[in-house]
């Protein structure tokens, strides 16, 4: 029975109780108990595990797939390959405002100039329409990926939205990663087997070198690590995205 939304949840007790349980957290977060839940996929090199997860619950959740229109192909026929696999009944392809595009990035080229404002068009104002009719969202951040994530939460709460924020894999780090995959068949994305451990936009995603942290192809000698999707220290992480 879905929750009364005008009571906020016990975070610090649903953490404690799904503590060790990705599998858990997962299956209460689109349970209905904390109102209507997506779940957000980059298609990138570590989604299957947490499409599959969801899969195994309810093939019909909500998938929001952000196409920012700079996508590898790679990413465009991975998304297709999982959705046919694993049975997902309800992916939502998101694309930016052409309007805002033909304003602020006429010529694909903010990205060089400015990537925190390319992500903020591309990205960020994308989602937030999505998911006004939500009270939740599912995302894929794990604790190893940088060092802003390194206190993830199971489930947290989004200062400016109030939206609940649950992340099942918070505590899997690259051999658990890898580990899923082997134990569930499942296929990487193809660029993953070129050097490319994690995966954006073509234009601001390259290789990361042997002994590289995994996320050093993204934003490479920007000094940035995230999209600006996701909050940090309580706050969304947008530089320069008015």
């Amino acid at each position: 029975m879905p929750r009364d939304l005008a009571q906020p949840a016990d975070l610090d007790g649903l953490n404690a109780r799904f503590a060790g349980n990705p599998q858990g957290a997962l299956r209460f977060a689109l349970s209905g108990a904390l109102g209507r839940v997506a779940l957000v996929s980059s298609f990138g090199a570590e989604s299957a595990v947490l499409l599959h997860m969801a899969a195994q619950i309810d093939r019909q959740v909500p998938v929001l797939f952000i196409d920012t229109l700079m996508l590898f192909p790679e990413t465009l026929d991975y998304h297709q390959a999982l959705a046919g696999l694993l049975g997902l009944g309800n992916i939502q392809r998101l694309t930016p405002d052409r309007v805002a595009l033909f304003q602020q990035d006429p010529d694909a080229s903010l990205h060089r100039a400015n990537p925190d404002s390319c992500c903020h068009l591309r990205k960020t104002l994308v989602l937030e329409r999505a998911l006004a009719g939500f009270d939740g969202w599912v995302s894929g951040r794990k604790r190893y990926q940088t060092s802003q994530r390194a206190e993830l939460a199971l489930f947290e709460r989004e200062e400016a939205s109030e939206r609940i924020k649950i992340n099942p894999l918070a505590g899997f780090d690259a051999p658990a990663l890898a580990d899923y995959f082997e134990r569930h068949a499942l296929p990487r994305h193809s660029l993953v087997a070129r050097g490319y451990p994690s995966i954006g936009c073509a234009p601001c995603t390259g290789p990361a070198a042997p002994g590289e942290h995994p996320r050093a192809g993204r934003w490479r000698g920007k000094g940035k690590e995230e999209c600006g999707i996701h909050i940090v220290d309580g706050r969304v992480v947008r530089q320069g995205g008015a």
